[in-house]
């Protein structure tokens, strides 16, 4: 018996420290006690061992690893859990099975950089210039002084990292790809990073780890330009001949692995990248991290370049769905998540880590590349029930696929239809960790971490959802705010108050947004516009 104590005791705390030293004086006799006294103290070190293992089980669901896969370009229906045919995702639609899938989850914007700088900052882009779609050597959007999403998991005792892709900039522009590049995510709280810098389908074509190219030769330096021509290299528009995959439109400078790009570079030829290798080279650098951090609470951001243009997937792909290149990379996306979850499941970390599987914006269908996704798209329905995707105003825009598994607190198998937005992530997270946001942090992020792990059903009660106009969504209610342009009128306000050339669609009975129910509902519209324009010139919805 004492000998069984003296074993659980040993990874105990201070007390229990105490008492085994105790445990040991009685078997050594260096203490002479009554029968009654060897009771007393073995019961007490039975206590405080059954404290500690409540103590460690408690610490284990309050530290949980978060890992968060965010898929580019992935509409709401493009995986089978929310109703494709065409095309299985067995390995994503486990996370669902397994989690909670929320109906109504959102991206922050219906295009990559400004969705990610709005997740990863709690501001809307849209609040911010240079928040647009970023150019392959555009400067860090991100700031060093910025509280992120990473930041508040770093101070909340995490190691943090991003692997993948990153389209946010790097750098204080006219970036030297052939020294030290920063600032980048490192600066704004990524203990380690793998980057594409930008998309696959600008340069520069090559990866970045922490601060510096991979595989860089020095006598070969990277020139990288967006403006003008560097070196010879040859270009699609002028050498259609050496292509692979053809533009549909732009998409014709520099040709790189027989794919012509947006963007002119020049050197690096040993450290550029094969797209067909793209996908496994980022899912065993994000494997690796899990590894490496196993023994410690983690938080990896990992950033698939699938399902976006090039789509270029694995020749094991290649073939795999009816849909081409488009279909295929979705089987590809769905092999890395398995990926994922396997190392979790290899190190015994699945039950106890937090895994938010979503995407930077909604589907789009031909995007640059003549890769037959258009013709080959069949019955499938990328946006689900949505009308709208990529750049849209419409749902589809910004309503994507958004699954929550954390086995040790979520409930395996639920659906929520809470309306919640990926902006929300830095305050939920700051409130899990006990961070408190400084006033300037996070202005349009709000604490949804009850719905977030299922145990509120009631999510946001407004949302701003941003394309080239923004929209308001207030509960099923929502407005999509015209601009001005050739063939949309601007906003006017008559002089009852009233607003004219802005939609109004009730979700309720409208998924779709077909019916323009503005006329019937005058008083609703000036309401949401009021309301809209309010929290717009606040600078701030939190």
């Amino acid at each position: 018996m004492i000998k069984f104590l003296t074993e659980r005791l040993s990874v105990g705390n201070e007390r229990s420290r105490v008492l085994q030293t105790r445990v040991l004086q009685i078997s050594s006799g260096h203490l002479r006690l009554t029968t009654s006294a060897v009771a007393v103290v073995l019961l007490g070190a039975i206590c405080v061992f059954t404290i500690n293992l409540k103590t460690v089980q408690a610490a284990s669901t309050d530290r949980p690893n978060i890992v968060l896969i965010y898929a580019d370009d992935l509409g709401y229906g493009d995986i089978s859990c929310n109703g494709a045919t065409e095309v299985s995702t067995p390995n994503v639609d486990r996370i669902a099975k397994e989690g909670l899938n929320f109906t109504d989850g959102h991206c922050a914007s219906a295009t990559c950089t400004p969705s990610r700088y709005a997740m990863l900052t709690g501001e809307y882009a849209w609040r911010k210039a240079g928040t647009g779609i970023a150019k392959g050597d555009a400067a860090a959007i991100i700031r060093p002084e910025r509280t992120t999403l990473a930041s508040i998991l770093k101070k909340g005792g995490y190691h943090t990292g991003v692997v993948g892709k990153w389209h946010l900039g790097l750098g204080d522009g006219n970036v030297n790809w052939n020294a030290e590049i920063k600032p980048g995510p490192r600066e704004i709280g990524f203990d380690e990073s793998f980057l594409i810098p930008a998309t696959g389908d600008r340069v520069p074509c090559v990866y970045v780890e922490d601060r510096h190219v991979v595989g860089l030769d020095p006598a070969d330096p990277i020139k990288v330009s967006f403006s003008e021509q560097v070196g010879d290299e040859p270009t699609g528009r002028a050498n259609a001949a050496l292509l692979k995959m053809h533009p549909s439109h732009g998409h014709d400078f520099t040709i790189v692995n027989g794919i012509s790009r947006i963007g002119y570079m020049s050197g690096g030829h040993a450290a550029r990248w094969v797209d067909e290798e793209m996908a496994d080279v980022i899912t065993t650098r994000a494997i690796k991290f899990v590894e490496d951090n196993k023994a410690k609470p983690f938080f990896l951001f990992f950033s698939y370049h699938d399902i976006h243009v090039p789509r270029v997937p694995h020749p094991r792909f290649v073939g795999k769905t009816t849909m081409g290149p488009r279909g295929d990379a979705i089987i590809q996306l769905d092999w890395c998540t398995g990926e994922i979850l396997k190392a979790l499941d290899q190190h015994g970390l699945a039950e106890n880590t937090l895994v938010i599987f979503s995407s930077d914006n909604g589907p789009v269908i031909d995007d640059g590349y003549q890769d037959e996704a258009v013709e080959k798209l069949g019955n499938h329905k990328p946006a689900g029930p949505f009308r709208g995707g990529k750049y849209s105003a419409y749902e589809g825009g910004t309503r994507v696929p958004f699954l929550v598994r954390w086995p040790a607190k979520v409930k395996a198998g639920t659906t929520s239809e809470a309306l919640i937005c990926q902006i929300d992530f830095p305050a939920s997270f700051a409130h899990f960790v006990g961070y408190e946001l400084k006033e300037e942090d996070a202005p349009d992020s709000f604490n949804m971490w009850s719905p977030l792990i299922g145990e509120s059903t009631t999510g946001r009660d407004h949302l701003i959802e941003h394309a080239k106009a923004l929209s308001y969504r207030k509960g099923n209610w929502k407005i999509i705010e015209k601009t001005k342009g050739p063939k949309i009128l601007e906003n006017t306000k008559t002089e009852s108050g009233f607003y004219d050339n802005i939609p109004l669609f009730d979700l309720n009975t409208d998924l779709g947004e077909k019916m323009n129910i503005a006329a019937q509902h005058p008083k609703k519209v000036a309401e949401l516009m009021q309301e809209l324009n309010q929290i717009r010139d606040a600078g701030r919805s939190r």
